[in-house]
């Protein structure tokens, strides 16, 4: 297949990588040292499943003179959704779908704003996956899964070759027949593990461990699942239940990209994250008291350290990117 990744970071480094090591055509977009890295020496990725390394790579931050994709992994920070977007469309034919594996659940509406709703697949990815340095993805722990489908059900033939192209590169993979409700389901606890370990600036394990917070989690979670049952997402009412028990399956050091980003001074998701709860829950007549306390307190983070020193306003509009 001809495959482009828009956004050469933890997810797009990494699985980019896999596809391009067992042959497939990939083009990687990128900026700034990642892009001068990939050109230089071509990208490396350090998992226990297995390093990879190709030495020489098609990466580029202008994808106009391309020839279309077969498919478009996207995987950009959420506030670049609408501009990376604009960058992807001379890489559209006919057929091209694009498949955000993006946090959130507002992604997939913006796409099609700007790309058309023909080319939008939904997609949900399962790793911990950073860019180690320039040009390198490290990936942590053995889950490296993409969920995808289209969000009729239908099992298309580019779903189909993209499945058949992650199987042959050694990715775990599952087309889903109802990919609206398997977003839905890690958006309810992305938002919860997000949300809480940034405002903790804590890992899990305490937060599960201490009652106060772990309720405080819990009502995060159930806020997600009402929002997303009053919009219509087929989630059992007691679903943060379930989710609740899968927190207490995961090691006590498991943190999110959020932490990591708020600790580093870097700008958060949180608009896109809670922000957007409580955006969805203002609009359904849904009470969101615990997310609101999230994006409240976070805004002041928002915007990464320029806002902290009084450099830049923190947004929380969910829906802005």
């Amino acid at each position: 297949m001809r495959i482009a990744v828009m956004g050469t970071g933890g997810i797009g480094g990494y699985f980019g990588g896999r596809l391009a090591a067992a042959g497939h055509d990939v083009l990687f977009v990128a900026r700034g040292r990642q892009l001068d890295a990939l050109r230089d020496g071509g990208l490396r990725v350090l998992s226990p499943l297995g390093d990879v390394h190709i030495p020489e790579v098609q990466a580029t931050d202008d994808p106009s003179g391309h020839a279309p994709a077969d498919f478009v992994l996207f995987g950009v920070k959420l506030w670049d959704t609408a501009s990376a977007a604009e960058l992807v469309k001379p890489l559209l034919g006919p057929g091209t779908a694009v498949a955000s594996f993006q946090n959130g659940v507002v992604k997939d509406d913006i796409l099609r704003d700007v790309l058309g709703a023909e080319h939008i697949v939904g997609g949900v990815s399962y790793i911990a996956a950073t860019i180690a340095e320039p040009g390198v993805i490290r990936h942590s722990g053995s889950m490296q899964k993409l969920v995808f489908g289209e969000y009729d059900g239908t099992s298309s033939p580019r779903v189909r070759a993209f499945r058949d192209a992650c199987a042959d590169a050694g990715i775990d993979v599952e087309v889903s027949e109802g990919i609206e409700r398997a977003v839905w389901e890690k958006f309810v606890f992305l938002v919860g593990l997000s949300g809480t370990t940034t405002l903790a600036r804590s890992p899990i394990g305490p937060i599960r461990a201490n009652p106060r917070s772990r309720a405080f989690l819990r009502g995060v979670m159930d806020e997600v699942v009402q929002v997303a049952r009053a919009q219509g997402v087929a989630l059992p009412a007691d679903y943060a239940d379930d989710r609740m028990a899968f927190v207490d399956t995961v090691p006590d050091t498991m943190t999110s990209s959020m932490h990591h980003d708020i600790e580093r001074g870097n700008r958060l998701e949180v608009g896109w994250l809670s922000g957007d709860v409580v955006e969805r829950g203002a609009a359904l007549s849904v009470p969101t008291p615990n997310n609101g306390a999230i994006a409240g307190m976070l805004a002041v983070h928002a915007d990464g350290h320029a806002a902290q020193a009084g450099g830049g306003t923190a947004r929380s509009e969910g829906r802005t990117a």
